[in-house]
């Protein structure tokens, strides 16, 4: 797609990942939909990056919201050809099983999981109806779609689910040219990950500080997932800060 306009959909984008890969793109030409909570942080983002950039404040959770958000694109851009599912809750972090408020629970599916698909699922409308057919969905899986942290059921389950949305989606994108991989990402530094250079629990019910890497470093590699064309795909992707305990964890 050389020379050609390509368009962006980011969620998330206010802040530590979302506003990285935000960066990252921009900086690689794409143009830009930026969808947070909060429009002044997208405003921060769009201005950092440069880009011809769009800020649509958007509750994910919100099946009218996120219709809206991509009518916006539309109407802006006239397509889509990727969305970066990025938007995520880690609600419940640290709480014991027994004590985990059901509503909490909910909170946190409806965020990491019923968001992700109602993104993917207008992204897919579009890629599916536009001209050139086709596009790129990019999830925000975690480290956690494949082992927990202590008193993380929450979070983990829906990023175990997260992998089951890559695959459906990445299987039934086929005749349409939608391609759809995930980035298992492993103690990006962010706000998320703070807590982790104070020391965070270990599944032997230590205590450890644990290595962190710059978000720049996970911004890169989803650029290069999103600059592939559509005829090749990066289907799991891990990248993580390279002595975390990971491998061996547990």
């Amino acid at each position: 797609m050389s020379g050609v306009r390509r368009i962006a959909v980011v969620t998330g984008a206010g802040s530590g990942i979302g506003r990285s890969v935000a960066l990252a793109l921009a900086a690689d030409g794409w143009s830009l939909a930026l969808a947070g909570r909060r429009a002044e942080p997208l405003r921060e983002t769009a201005a950092l990056s440069g880009a011809d950039a769009l800020c649509v404040p958007t509750d994910v959770t919100s099946t009218t919201a996120v219709t809206a958000l991509f009518e916006a694109v539309r109407d802006r851009f006239g397509r889509v050809d990727l969305l970066f599912n990025n938007a995520g809750s880690f609600a419940g972090g640290g709480t014991p099983v027994e004590d985990l408020d059901p509503d909490t629970w909910r909170a946190v599916v409806d965020v990491n999981l019923t968001g992700a698909f109602l993104c993917a699922q207008a992204a897919y409308r579009q890629m599916k109806g536009q001209s050139p057919q086709g596009g790129r969905i990019i999830n925000n899986g975690s480290i956690s779609a494949h082992v927990p942290r202590p008193h993380s059921v929450a979070y983990t389950a829906t990023k175990h689910a997260m992998t089951g949305l890559t695959k459906s989606l990445s299987l039934d994108g086929r005749p349409h040219r939608i391609a759809c991989g995930q980035i298992d990402i492993g103690n990006a530094a962010t706000d998320m990950t703070r807590r982790m250079e104070t020391g965070i629990l270990q599944a032997n019910g230590e205590r450890a500080v644990e290595p962190v890497m710059d978000a720049a470093d996970v911004a890169r590699t989803v650029a290069h997932m999103a600059a592939l064309p559509l005829e090749a795909n990066v289907q799991f992707a891990t990248v993580m800060a390279t002595t975390m305990p990971y491998i061996g964890r547990g």
